[in-house]
């Protein structure tokens, strides 16, 4: 994997880049949508690259450990083979999901004992064994196994936490340097900095990450409940920190405006599984504002519902139809407001990168920032 950076927006500290994988580029910043099994909620392979133009997308190691497992992956000839997405993939590497699990999982220094939410049994993943999966599942980009602290955290078990973490990146690193890939091209490691909102603790995670040399670096444990701007506040540390001439990965964010806001700060990769989620419930991101489509002001409303994008979804399909569609609750509306959603976050980025290699990012961002969060 390589990492070219092409401009530096003047006014704030925006990048625009191009990062390249064995399965092809990806421009940056880029928003990843998120396939957690494998696939991304109500929109096809053909739809991601055609309408959407996604350049990458996610798949989750704990849930496809799980299912459709590691012998069906390896067998098909890895996750790019078995969902036929022939461009990036980037997978988390379970430890939000396991952490998540709250009282059917224990934390030790080996690793984490945990049981499937899917039928109760019992599993074990170990820094080491986190990248055999990797390995197995095929991803282009592959994260370290981390713990993500909950928000709001004690000081102490969130140093702890850190110490435990870092550990387990070196046994992760070792691990896979002392490997090789199964499917014929490199696999590249993330490592994550942890820390939750102290920022001695980020600083000390970002010095300790960047020390690693590896080929990008992501950020963990924000967006799960802290303010915006302790969110802004420890990106723009970490991001000061890490070194320029590596992708940086914000995990798990977010709205469209935290999405520019951290672009701004010098973020690179973004994922979130709000724009589906969001959609599949009838909010709307567009580029005028936000849209719950379930309203009766909509009923009448036959204007597509965004052709700021031009995509198909988004001026083929009016709002009126569209609500119909949820009133109706047929299949076809999460699909419709799936697939604008997913269009809008890669529009949005696209722009912020347009604005980056013209040079207006700082001038264009706040008037966009408002813009995108006004309810409609």
């Amino acid at each position: 994997m390589t990492f070219e950076l092409q401009a530096r927006d003047a006014g704030t500290k925006a990048r625009a880049g191009r990062l390249t994988t064995a399965h092809g580029p990806i421009e940056t910043p880029i928003f990843m949508p998120v396939g957690t099994a494998g696939t991304v909620k109500a929109v096809g392979q053909r739809e991601l690259k055609q309408d959407v133009h996604a350049q990458i997308i996610l798949g989750n190691t704990y849930h496809l450990y799980l299912r459709p497992g590691l012998d069906v992956l390896q067998a098909a000839g890895g996750l790019h083979k078995f969902n036929g997405w022939d461009q990036p993939i980037l997978t988390d590497s379970g430890g939000y999901q396991v952490f998540s699990l709250g009282a059917t999982r224990k934390i030790k220094e080996e690793g984490v004992t945990f049981r499937s939410h899917i039928d109760g049994s019992k599993h074990l993943f170990s820094p080491e064994g986190v990248m055999d999966i990797q390995r197995r599942i095929g991803a282009d980009i592959i994260m370290a196994f981390d713990e993500c602290t909950p928000w709001p955290c004690e000081y102490d078990y969130a140093r702890r936490s850190l110490d435990m973490t870092h550990r387990w990146l070196k046994r992760c690193m070792a691990r896979l340097d002392s490997t090789e890939p199964l499917y014929g091209y490199e696999q590249t490691l993330f490592p994550i900095v942890q820390g939750s909102t102290f920022a001695d603790l980020r600083r000390q995670s970002a010095e300790f990450v960047a020390e690693q040399g590896r080929a990008g670096n992501a950020i963990g444990g924000l967006s799960v409940g802290e303010p915006a701007a302790q969110m802004y506040e420890m990106a723009e540390l970490v991001c000061d920190i890490l070194p320029p001439d590596k992708p940086r990965y914000l995990m798990g964010v977010g709205t469209p405006a935290n999405i520019l806001e951290n672009i701004a700060l010098g973020v690179d990769m973004f994922d979130c599984v709000l724009p589906t989620r969001n959609a599949r419930n009838g909010m709307l991101f567009t580029a005028q504002g936000i849209i719950n489509i379930t309203n009766k002001k909509w009923a009448t409303d036959f204007s597509p519902i965004d052709e700021t994008l031009g995509d198909y979804a988004s001026t083929f399909y009016s709002k009126a139809y569209l609500r119909h569609l949820f009133q109706a609750q047929e299949l076809l509306a999460s699909q419709i407001a799936s697939m604008h959603n997913l269009t809008f976050y890669l529009w949005l980025v696209g722009e912020a990168r347009r604005h980056i290699l013209a040079g207006t990012f700082a001038a264009w961002k706040p008037g966009m920032v408002e813009q995108v969060s006004r309810r409609l």
